[in-house]
């Protein structure tokens, strides 16, 4: 079974997810729904969620799918692990940011 890493800019925006829905929504949400992103994050991990290859035209290789209003970004380490490069909000401009997040993942 494969896992997963987080990387730095993945981890920031899922702080920031956290502080927003708490701050929004009280700490009950703000827990239920990073619990959620987790989970959902372990299925990719294992294979059991559908992969979709990041479009071309965003230039950079790796994959990515929903979790309710958030796109998560990975790609596949040289150890077989996932690596979520960053979460971005359906609503936020996506080419930039993802270019930044997978240009330096680390």
């Amino acid at each position: 079974m494969s896992g997963y890493r987080l990387f730095p800019q993945a981890e920031l925006r899922l702080a920031e997810i956290v502080d927003y829905t708490r701050s929004n929504w009280g700490d009950a949400q703000a827990i239920a729904y990073l619990d959620g992103m987790l989970a959902h994050i372990e299925t990719i991990a294992e294979r059991a969620s559908p992969w979709r290859t990041i479009p071309a035209e965003l230039g950079v290789a790796g994959y990515y799918c929903r979790f309710e209003r958030h796109l998560l970004y990975w790609r596949v380490l040289e150890d077989g692990d996932i690596g979520i490069v960053t979460i971005l909000h359906e609503r936020m401009q996506q080419v930039n940011p993802l270019r930044e997040a997978f240009a330096s993942p680390d």
